[in-house]
């Protein structure tokens, strides 16, 4: 079921979606195209730059869409009862307040009923309030009804209403987040990825090939170490760069650095390959890790990489992936740094329904999480 209140049309937001997603591709694969050819050259400014760069992109992005988001708040939502189909937490159980996921029929008294699902933070005390088959207060804006809400303190007049209602379920299709251009906006971020990673390998192409030409060994000895080198492409899923400023892991396809070990394998591999340094930012994605260390006399505020909380890195990314609100996430980063003074963790995630992060301390524990608006 498709619900029209008067928005853009589909074609308009079809073709936002693949804008979007052309540029999201973009920042993706030049930063990441940045991140490794700057190490392999040894080249900070661009190693920088391919750090930089999604944060710049975030905060355009947020700044774009601050006049949209003032238009709709502008505009008085639209309040409905919801019958509650199914209820199920999907997280927060060591908060007072639970990320619950609920699957609503809205009966809006002037548009036919629809299916709708969300995930919305209750707390622990009024879980007992929202069973199967209750009737509900909901608001959503009136262009954008995947964007319900439950009213936890309707009117008197809503009360009532909710007292004496008999609401049927409504048939699917279930709304869960803002209609975009599935396979096409997906081929379209793929294909800008791709190709902003070949600009800017083929842009640095001299310097790629003048720093592998100078690493090759002499011919007498070219035999036995081509021999040595071939051991470890075959055994190893992981490459590793490490440079007098910074050092990088990226993983081979089918892994992550959440699984269980990978991350502090791959800290140890740096270790081994350079001296013990303190690090001034350590910068984890799902396959690429970045560790900028402090240069020798720096004053600058430092922390040691083997002193953090690992174990927690997979929970905290998890958690700004499922109950921030971003729908669903399509990029994660994690970022490691104790510029102002004390450690800070922070996990950024961005998804359909924007961008948002969440902060902690050195122990991993959560101090302050930011939505997706």
């Amino acid at each position: 079921m498709t619900i029209t209140s008067g928005g853009a049309s589909p074609a308009r937001n079809t073709s936002v979606a693949l804008a979007r997603g052309l540029l999201t591709g973009g920042v993706i694969g030049a930063s990441l195209a940045a991140l490794v050819v700057g190490g392999i050259i040894e080249r900070v400014s661009l190693f920088v730059t391919g750090l930089g760069l999604p944060a710049a992109y975030g905060l355009v992005f947020f700044l774009a869409g601050v006049p949209r988001r003032a238009r709709e708040a502008a505009i008085a939502p639209c309040t409905a009862l919801a019958v509650v189909e199914s209820v199920e937490a999907v997280g927060g159980e060591a908060t007072s307040d639970v990320a619950v996921r609920f699957d609503l029929t809205v009966a809006p008294d002037d548009v036919p009923a629809f299916r709708v699902a969300f995930t919305q933070d209750i707390h622990l005390a009024d879980l007992p309030d929202y069973r199967a088959g209750g009737v509900v207060v909901v608001q959503y804006p009136p262009e954008k009804p995947w964007r319900v809400r439950i009213v936890k303190r309707p009117t008197p007049e809503w009360e009532e209403r909710v007292a004496g209602a008999r609401l049927d379920s409504a048939p699917g299709p279930v709304l869960a987040s803002e209609p975009t251009g599935g396979c096409a906006v997906g081929s379209a971020t793929l294909l800008a990825l791709l190709l902003a990673a070949a600009g800017v390998v083929l842009l640095f192409r001299a310097d790629l090939f003048d720093e592998g030409a100078s690493a090759q060994p002499p011919s007498s000895a070219q035999p036995s170490a081509s021999a040595s080198a071939s051991s470890p492409s075959s055994s190893s899923s992981s490459t590793t760069v490490v440079s007098s400023a910074s050092g990088t892991v990226a993983l081979g396809p089918n892994q992550s650095f959440l699984d269980k070990g990978e991350l502090r394998k791959a800290v140890g591999s740096l270790t081994k390959s350079t001296d013990t340094r303190a690090a001034l930012t350590f910068v984890v994605q799902d396959r690429l890790l970045s560790v900028v260390y402090a240069p020798t006399g720096s004053q600058a505020p430092t922390f040691d990489p083997d002193s953090l909380p690992y174990g927690r890195f997979p929970a905290l990314v998890e958690e700004a992936k499922s109950s921030l609100g971003v729908g669903s996430p399509q990029t994660w980063q994690l970022t490691v740094e104790r510029l102002t003074g004390s450690l800070t963790i922070r996990v950024g995630v961005t998804g359909t329904e924007g961008t948002a992060s969440l902060e902690a301390d050195g122990d991993g524990k959560v101090l302050r999480r930011a939505p997706a608006h």
